[in-house]
């Protein structure tokens, strides 16, 4: 390629939709229409479908059915089982074998039945049950007997949600980049909705589990498809703030979920309750546009056009002719690129552990992350289990993560990732591990250091997908993110079985929670940090970035800014160049320049790519 042709390709590449979004509008109406009416309200039904399983299987006081007792009242049949001191019949799994019209008969005491017991009479299994319904109205644990030798089956129920989740991310993450973003919202929507229907319309718990695992193969995707579009629709100076937002949506989704619970007590109506709803969302077909970005990435330049025309006059700016005729140039010569690129084969992930210092950071970042995916699930589906109230439980678990995200977001500014993330996930697994010295009774005081731990796990769980980006090297950073979200993603599947140790003893969750929580944070202390920091670009400087680390690194608990000669490479405070091969901003912190900014140090992180160059969604948020 001769100097003329370096020179044209150089110019042509120049162009970029960052640069034009100023012109025409970083954040302007249009995308505050489409954010705050459509992108932030898609994010709910995540919420939605993620938690709404853990009040289908609520657990009611319950009993062994005696059809001899009927003519009495169940309180009365109740405490047959609640006085006794034998614990397999007090726990409703094993009756008195014995004939209890000839018992009464052979009686003169008939109101008090418990007075008739005699401990000392056979025992067998109950093949039948009676449920106290004046809290809990109406759950599968009811419908199909899920009690006694069958109580691990609502954990089954949880596992197989999760276990849907690493699918669902990778099919709807090649859909999401093969056909769009806009349709493969609404195909995840449908899934999510059909799914539940067929939860509702379950006869028997395997239909029921299996009806859970196509909820699963929705959640995260359904919240990260419109969190993308928001994403490529704004500039680079406020996508961590459309990240944060997103973040508030989510949760609000948790808020909403609360009072929808309180309210309807039947599992049936419930499922269709947090999903039939949404069937309104449908009407944003006619108004969620497709991203520019993705449409570009396929060559498809005139609809791309069309939006940011679109984009310009609802926003009172103009979309410059120069930029259309240099769009079309570059386009051209990106798929002469992509051409090129095909033919060349990018480092594997063998590439994340064939050297030592990657292999330590590698390590160091997927544990962190399967600590903070553990850590963050379980406590919030630990949370309707504490406290007096369990709807009122999950509404304070859920109402902390607000107040944690905004510190969060602070913290990073100031204290980098390195030091936030390890106090985060310390403090939240101490205070777990404090719950199992406090005596059955202190039930408020257990409710506390649960929400405590919620708000700091919640805050380490925003730290660390943009800490592990940052980390990875940019030819790594696709798959390193992938690899340790999907990694972590499965153990999820493990989580609901560690709760299910609680209902012998409330608080060893907790506990082993909170001993991998403190682990994680401790562990977390040896990444080198990232703030002020270029961010390696090669596999070599990758494997260079945080070599040299020392003690004297570890206890530094505020970022010094670099000198200019240190061994650093990619320059954060340059502008970010968001072609085809899309790169995403980080939570990272700050600002530069004279117009307003959300962030004060932006850094970047490539997203995974398909052969052709388009964006993939793979992690597991």
């Amino acid at each position: 390629m001769d100097n003329s042709d370096s020179e044209k390709k150089k110019k042509i590449n120049e162009v970029d939709l960052d640069e034009v979004l100023p012109i025409i509008g970083e954040f302007g109406r249009y995308q505050k229409l489409l954010l705050w009416l459509v992108c932030l309200p898609a994010c709910i039904p995540c919420g939605f479908g993620a938690f709404n399983q853990l009040f289908m299987s609520d657990v009611p006081p319950h009993w062994c059915s005696e059809p001899q007792l009927y003519n009495f009242t169940a309180e009365q049949r109740k405490r047959i089982y609640e006085q006794s001191n034998v614990t397999q019949v007090k726990n409703g799994c094993m009756r008195y074998a014995v004939n209890w019209t000839e018992v009464l008969v052979s009686s003169e005491v008939h109101e008090n039945l418990e007075q008739l017991v005699n401990e000392s009479w056979p025992l067998e299994k109950c093949n039948s049950w009676e449920y106290d319904t004046s809290f809990v109205k109406s759950s599968i644990v009811i419908d199909f007997d899920l009690v006694c030798e069958h109580d691990i089956y609502p954990t089954v129920g949880l596992a197989a949600l999760n276990l849907g989740g690493p699918i669902g991310v990778y099919f709807f993450g090649v859909l999401n980049d093969r056909i769009g973003r806009r349709k493969s919202y609404f195909l995840c929507l449908a899934t999510l909705i059909v799914g539940s229907l067929l939860t509702a319309c379950a006869m028997n718990f395997w239909w029921w589990a299996m009806s859970r695992v196509i909820v699963g193969l929705t959640i995260p995707a359904v919240y990260q498809i419109p969190f993308i579009i928001s994403l490529e629709l704004v500039g680079p100076n406020y996508r961590s703030f459309i990240t944060v937002m997103t973040c508030m949506f989510y949760t609000l989704g948790l808020v909403l979920l609360s009072g929808v619970t309180y309210y309807v007590r039947n599992w049936v109506y419930l499922a269709l309750a947090t999903s039939t709803p949404f069937t309104l969302y449908f009407i944003y077909w006619w108004f969620l546009p497709e991203s520019p970005r993705w449409l570009l990435a396929k060559g498809r330049i005139e609809e791309a056009l069309k939006i940011l025309e679109t984009l310009a006059r609802i926003n009172g700016t103009v979309l410059p002719d120069s930029f259309k005729q240099k769009l079309k140039q570059k386009m051209m010569m990106e798929r002469t690129l992509s051409e090129e690129k095909r033919l060349k084969e990018g480092p594997g992930v063998l590439a994340l552990c064939r050297t030592p210092n990657m292999r330590l950071k590698t390590i160091l970042i997927t544990f962190n992350w399967f600590a903070n995916d553990m850590v963050y699930i379980g406590l919030s589906y630990y949370g309707p289990s504490l406290g007096q109230n369990q709807y009122l439980s999950f509404l304070l678990s859920s109402v902390v993560e607000v107040p944690s995200c905004l510190v969060c977001w602070l913290l990073m500014d100031r204290w980098g990732r390195r030091w936030p993330l390890c106090l985060a996930m310390t403090l939240s697994g101490i205070s777990c591990i404090v719950t199992v010295t406090l005596p059955p009774d202190a039930v408020i005081t257990t409710l506390v250091l649960f929400l405590f731990s919620k708000f700091t796990i919640s805050a380490s769980f925003l730290i660390i997908y943009p800490f592990a980006g940052e980390l990875y090297p940019t030819q790594l950073r696709g798959i390193g993110i992938g690899t340790s979200a999907y990694i972590a993603g499965l153990g999820l599947v493990l989580i609901p079985f560690i709760n299910y140790l609680g209902r012998e003893n409330l608080v060893l969750p907790l506990f082993i929670m909170g001993i991998l929580s403190v682990i994680g944070g401790i562990t977390g202390l040896r990444l080198p940090e990232t703030l002020h920091y270029k961010l390696p670009q090669s596999v070599e400087e990758g494997e260079e970035f945080g070599k040299n680390w020392t003690m004297a690194d570890c206890i530094t608990c505020v970022p010094k800014r670099p000198s200019e000669h240190s061994n650093s490479y990619e320059d954060l405070t340059e502008k970010l160049e968001m072609s085809p091969t899309t790169e995403t901003t980080a939570f990272a912190t700050g600002s530069a320049g004279g117009r307003s900014k959300f962030t004060r140090q932006q850094s970047t992180m490539e997203t995974p790519l398909d052969s052709s160059g388009v964006v993939k969604m793979t992690c597991w948020f």
